[in-house]
């Protein structure tokens, strides 16, 4: 008899990073030695724990023949069609028993083989190493039946020296991973937990006299305007940057006069280093990071960080992206003028980095580390402050630290996300500081700023972010002298965020406030043959976090949201204001480092939203901080009367890497004269008959008062009071905000269940009044509410007249009158656009003449919640009506109700119907961003008091 032996499995528990790889080095693309990319399809088995099978498969001449195959790089549950297990959702809690450093018996584990030829041509010369860029969570390595050791960390690069393994012809490269282990409890990020070799693994020649690691110091003296160079290397080789004429030894420093890199103006230097066995290209930008006079400064100025917080994310592919999708976000974060970025909550695929230095983004780099589950236990095990775990936290950092040291773009090393405190993260700092004192350390939880040079933050409130601008926030005395930044704030998940203008506001008037980055860039959506895009809880999790790992300002597809529209306007890097009446133009250069000379400007004046006359504006080329008033051309004279504007936009006068001549950069609008109010005489009195009211071109039923025709276009549904909306992301709020979820809040009061009673139906002179009573169930609280209607005979005038009565303690969803249309299709509006507006999102709303569908008007939020509202809208027309606002009015239109976008939880749950459904809201409530920050400031809240609005309605037909 004999007994199969299970395999050792001791090292997925270990604290320790592993054994085996190499010490970690700088990255770099490309040099003109050989390499040869194991990306592709490679054979896999999945087992249900981590010893189930034994390590014969590593074996060369294993039979795998009959193993399934998956895509390197990728997820093993994102393949598959569901066969190799699904991903798990979770915010901060662990999905495993917290019994650190153990993990279930139940451990996913993916045998992972790819056999591939060594080329002919290989150089026998030298040796190789076999490089992993990431592999989720502990991998164990073996080539050609030999293991090489295993590794955890897995969001950072790991190397192996193979040189004396190779063989000419075929290779065996086997790879066994483990989706939990020891280091799981290192990488609870808030985001789906996904196994499998997710980025590039590479096969290097590394040639006799190589270039081994490297370090490129390039500082920038901004007054003298010279830059010095020097190269480290633990090769000899030499320097050569042409375009500076510079020829020099590693390690010897060189200065001479050059243009300095920023995120504004991101000038790179084409180098490289020659050592006896290789050449390597290099990309340097000169410039210096300082922390002086209580500032984040580089080159000699502070800087304002207008950032973003970014996993890595594909709907199809998870964490495994490509170059070209890499390219596609820093191209819309250019262009949609952020110029930070903070790579959350682990270092980024390299490339990523080129980008950014390439393109011009401001970077915190952030260690693979966050720790979130342990408060649910205050904390207590915490790895962080545990000595057992800080040889894996530093060589955490030093990988990080190493591998992308020679960005330019880095301006901060960060020590993690939300792992506590402890004599681990103070190690990693140290060791940080001490490694390279060219850039700062950042960590948001370290208050008290004992490891760190900056004061951050997360979601801190606007008048606490005021208070710490004024210096009034009390704390250590060094965490006093320092800057403030809020590295998460303005959570975007769903409709929102609210509140960035007032935030910004605040970053530009206070001096020691270095600006904040939102949270977040995309939503997590995983593509979905009957969802669309699944979220937490989506499949079948025992523990998830629903959708709040959808919370970014571009879609899954990385179509960008409202929210990143907003984001553009408010942290446009030129202010652009004017006085209409007066003709003047008030021009600020917002930047920190470039002058306007990029720019082109350019004006037009606008009668009732339509262009009737444009033209070049000349602006001065003015220096970072500077202003100057404009003067505008006369306004053009067309016979016409109407409400007239002015719109003037800052655009890129020539194509640049990141968007193409004309891209508009900044825009501005005001008014030349106030906007004439829709207004006739009432001259038609109501005419009872047979059961019908007639009113001009409009048919009400007599009893009721309900609108039943105007003209030739059926009402499906009459005009009547509504407050409800489906509730927001940001209205429900986060679960441990228990005060004031206003969701929760107009729930509990019945606001999604108002009843209407009809109190009297008034045929007058001059009018048609219909009284009526609008109350939640089981409450004492009411809206009474008087619709009068009158006309001319062509037009019918709706007046709308809302008393509140009883003791309102909460604000109003939203106020205005619901109706529906039999048919309706195309949508135009004079008034805010082209996209969605809310009272506090409404800054990149502009005025103007606009046209959609009424499915346009749709905003696809992965969970379906109020959205669409168009702002400050004169008219709308729409099923054959022309409507008009006294005042400006905001307005939806969709083709299924509120409460069947309530009760929706994916866009697949949404069915059109017969009716179109088109709100007109006099008021709605402000958005926030509580969903994990603050709520809408109260001059957003939609207070309940009286109030009185008119709508004038006539056909189009």
């Amino acid at each position: 008899m004999s007994f199969r032996t299970t395999p050792s499995v001791d090292y997925v528990e270990d604290v320790s990073p592993g054994s085996g790889s190499l010490p970690p080095r700088a990255w770099y693309a490309s040099s003109d030695a050989r390499s040869l990319s194991l990306n592709g399809s490679w054979r896999f088995r999945l087992s249900a724990t981590a010893g189930s099978e034994d390590d014969s498969f590593a074996e060369e001449g294993y039979d795998a023949g009959n193993w399934a195959e998956v895509t390197v790089p990728g997820h093993w549950v994102l393949q598959g069609d569901g066969a190799f297990g699904s991903p798990i959702y979770t915010n901060h809690l662990y999905p495993f028993p917290v019994d650190p450093p153990y993990v279930p018996t139940e451990n996913p584990t993916g045998d992972h083989l790819r056999v591939f030829d060594l080329p002919s041509d290989w150089p026998s010369d030298g040796g190789a190493v076999l490089r992993f860029d990431g592999v989720e969570s502990c991998a164990r390595v073996w080539l050609n039946g030999t293991e090489l050791g295993e590794f955890k960390g897995s969001r950072l690069a790991h190397e192996f020296a193979v040189g004396e393994l190779l063989k000419p012809g075929s290779n065996v490269l086997a790879v066994r991973v483990h989706q939990w282990s020891a280091g799981s409890y290192l990488e609870d990020q808030d985001q789906w937990w996904l196994p499998g070799i997710f980025r590039d693994v590479t096969l290097l020649h590394r040639p006799s006299g190589g270039a081994g690691d490297f370090f490129v110091h390039a500082s920038y003296d901004h007054t003298t305007g010279e830059g010095t160079l020097r190269v480290d290397s633990d090769v000899d080789g030499r320097v050569s940057v042409p375009a500076l004429d510079i020829d020099v030894a590693t390690g010897e420093p060189v200065t001479v006069a050059v243009r300095p890199w920023t995120a504004e103006t991101p000038k790179l230097y084409d180098g490289v280093l020659v050592t006896d066995g290789e050449r390597v290209p290099l990309r340097i930008g000169f410039r210096t990071v300082v922390l002086e006079d209580g500032l984040i400064k580089v080159n000699g100025k502070a800087v304002l960080f207008k950032g973003v917080n970014r996993h890595e994310w594909h709907p199809e592919h998870g964490r495994a992206l490509d170059l070209e999708t890499m390219r596609e976000d820093v191209l819309l974060m250019k262009r949609h003028n952020l110029n930070a970025v903070r790579t959350s909550h682990y270092p980024p695929h390299p490339a990523f980095l080129d980008l950014c230095d390439e393109y011009g983004l401001w970077v915190i780099d952030e260690c693979d580390l966050e720790t979130h589950g342990f408060t649910e236990q205050d904390w207590r095990d915490n790895p962080v402050d545990d000595d057992r775990w800080t040889p894996a936290l530093l060589d955490r950092a030093a990988r990080m630290v190493e591998r992308d040291k020679n960005h330019p773009s880095i301006v901060f090393w960060s020590l993690g996300n939300e792992a506590g405190t402890g004599r681990g993260l103070t190690a990693m700092a140290e060791w940080i500081h001490g490694r390279d004192p060219e850039r700062l350390v950042h960590y948001e939880g370290d208050w008290n700023c004992r490891d760190t040079d900056v004061y951050s933050r997360m979601y801190a409130f606007h008048d606490e972010v005021e208070k710490i601008g004024q210096q009034l926030d009390g704390g250590t005395h060094r965490r006093r002298e320092l800057p403030f930044i809020q590295c998460e704030y303005a959570h975007a998940m769903g409709n929102g965020p609210g509140g960035l203008a007032d935030y910004q506001e605040l970053f530009e008037k206070y001096e020691r406030l270095q600006g904040a980055f939102v949270w977040e860039w995309i939503d997590h959506g995983v593509r979905h043959a009957e969802l669309g895009y699944a979220y937490g809880g989506d499949f079948g999790e025992e523990l998830h976090d629903g959708n709040f790992v959808c919370d970014g300002l571009v879609f899954p597809d990385r179509t960008p949201s409202p929210g990143l529209i907003e984001y553009k306007k408010v942290i446009e890097p030129v202010r652009i204001q004017g006085d209409g009446p007066n003709g003047i133009v008030h021009v600020t250069n917002k930047q920190d480092f470039a002058d306007l000379s990029a720019l082109a400007f350019e004006w037009s004046c606008q009668v009732d939203g339509e262009t009737v006359e444009s033209g070049s504006l000349a602006v001065p080329a003015l220096a970072p901080g500077e202003s100057a008033e404009v003067k505008l051309p006369e306004p053009p004279v067309d016979g016409r009367g109407g409400e007239r504007q002015w719109t003037v936009r800052a655009l890129l006068a020539d194509d640049t890497s990141w968007a193409a001549k004309g891209h508009v950069v900044a825009w501005g609008q005001f008014a030349v004269g106030a906007r004439p109010l829709p207004s006739f005489p009432a001259t038609d009195r109501p005419v009872p008959d047979e059961g019908r009211i007639t009113l001009g071109p409009a048919g009400f039923d007599a009893r009721t008062g309900a609108l039943l025709t105007i003209g030739g276009v059926e009402v499906g549904a009459t005009p009547r009071l509504d407050v409800w909306r489906a509730p927001t992301d940001n209205d429900d709020g986060a679960e441990w905000q228990t005060d004031t979820r206003y969701g929760t809040l107009w729930r509990t009061l019945g606001l999604h269940r108002m009843r209407h009673r009809l109190v009297s139906v008034e045929a007058g002179d001059d009018a048609l009044t219909v009284r009526t009573r609008v109350a939640p169930a089981a409450r004492e609280v009411g809206l009474d509410t008087v619709y009068r209607w009158t006309s001319d005979g062509e037009r019918l005038r709706l007046t709308v007249s809302v008393t509140p009565e009883g003791d309102w303690t909460v604000p109003l969803p939203r106020l205005g009158v619901r109706f529906g249309l039999a048919e309706a299709d195309r949508v135009e509006w004079f008034g805010g656009g082209p996209g969605e507006a809310y009272p506090d999102t409404g800054k990149a709303s502009m005025v103007g003449r606009w046209q959609s569908t009424v499915d346009g008007l749709q905003t696809p939020y992965v969970r379906p919640q109020e959205n669409g509202a168009r702002a400050d809208v004169r008219w709308v027309e729409l099923g054959g009506l022309r409507i008009e606002g006294d005042p400006e009015f905001w307005f939806t239109a969709r083709r299924w109700t509120t409460e069947q976008l309530d009760a929706a939880r994916h866009r697949t749950d949404l069915t059109a119907g017969d009716t179109v459904w088109v709100n007109l809201d006099h008021g709605q409530h402000g958005i926030g961003s509580q969903s994990c920050g603050p709520g809408p400031l109260p001059q957003y809240f939609l207070k309940a008091e009286p109030a009185e609005f008119s709508f004038v309605f006539s056909t189009t037909r």
